[in-house]
């Protein structure tokens, strides 16, 4: 298994935005293709199995009882859960990582449903059982686990700032009081702006690509998420916004579901233990082109 590490901690910002550039372009609400070809089949990644059994998983016994899986995603975040609003086509990391695990469990993708679920209302879909999973950039934290369970992780990354072009903001020491920042409702950096920059002032939205929209138009100052997503961002308009400073945060990803479903939980976390091929297939695919060299984490089997 690999170790959970990233390689310079995400030091190579400024020429993933370099390689991102030219690769994409649109807006933030309408951008172009992700930087992996969304159209590459996915059979070379993963099959479909077959006769799957998962003994005392209510969660899957939900899914054989209706014939589908219902996933729940982001689909405004380039590169990682991304929806064309022309063609209707899903892309992203954390969609394929959705993929697979339906794949295990004996379902293709004409048998997944998608929901696009905001940050603020993740943890309630699950308990509500809206959705059997969630895949979409979600932040492993005690809070969250007192609702439901994480599988994984299945990627590190870190929180950073998003940044007018001729911004004079270089880093999070940059923040103030006169400095607006932006992040998704509910979302685990808005709470560490709040948390640890009290004095700073926050804009809030159910889309980070709201928050992208009002730096573009001069109405905040930064916006605040993990730099993973940030990159994406800032490739569709290397002209107007950038990435600056180093990481201050760790976040850890992972597969969001119901909570004491523990033999599900098993499944997801043997499937990334045993598929490191198909992890790194998945990586090179959606984020290859970002500069970013990552390795797989560990997996917390708590």
């Amino acid at each position: 298994m690999r170790k959970t590490r990233i390689t310079g901690a995400f030091a190579g910002v400024a020429i993933a935005a370099i390689a991102l550039t030219g690769c994409n372009s649109g807006s933030p609400t309408s951008p172009g293709a992700a930087s992996g070809d969304s159209g590459d089949s996915n059979e070379a990644l993963w099959e479909v199995a077959s006769d799957v059994s998962l003994e005392g998983s209510p969660t899957f016994d939900a899914i054989e009882s209706r014939g589908k899986v219902v996933v729940g995603v982001k689909e405004d975040q380039p590169g990682l859960g991304f929806l064309d609003a022309t063609t209707g086509e899903r892309s992203g990391f954390d969609v394929d990582i959705a993929r697979w695990i339906a794949a295990s469990l004996g379902y293709d993708e004409d048998k997944i449903e998608f929901k696009a679920i905001a940050s603020a209302n993740r943890e309630q879909a699950i308990v509500n059982g809206d959705v059997d999973y969630y895949v979409g950039t979600y932040s492993i934290t005690d809070s969250r686990k007192q609702q439901i369970d994480f599988a994984g992780p299945y990627f590190i990354t870190g929180q950073g700032l998003l940044v007018a072009a001729d911004s004079d903001i270089a880093s999070e020491d940059d923040l103030n009081e006169n400095t607006r920042v932006c992040s998704a409702t509910g979302s685990t950096p808005i709470q560490n702006i709040k948390a640890n920059y009290p004095e700073v002032p926050t804009e809030e939205f159910d889309l980070y690509s709201a928050c992208v929209d009002a730096l573009i138009n001069g109405t905040v100052d930064a916006v605040t998420t993990d730099q993973a997503i940030l990159i994406g961002y800032a490739a569709q308009y290397p002209d107007e916004i950038k990435v600056v400073g180093e990481p201050f945060s760790e976040e850890k990803y992972g597969v969001g579901l119901r909570k004491g479903d523990d033999a599900f939980r098993a499944h997801i976390n043997e499937l990334l233990t045993d598929g490191g091929d198909v992890w790194q297939g998945i990586f090179d695919k959606n984020l290859g082109q970002s500069g970013i060299t990552v390795e797989q984490p560990a997996v917390d089997a708590y």
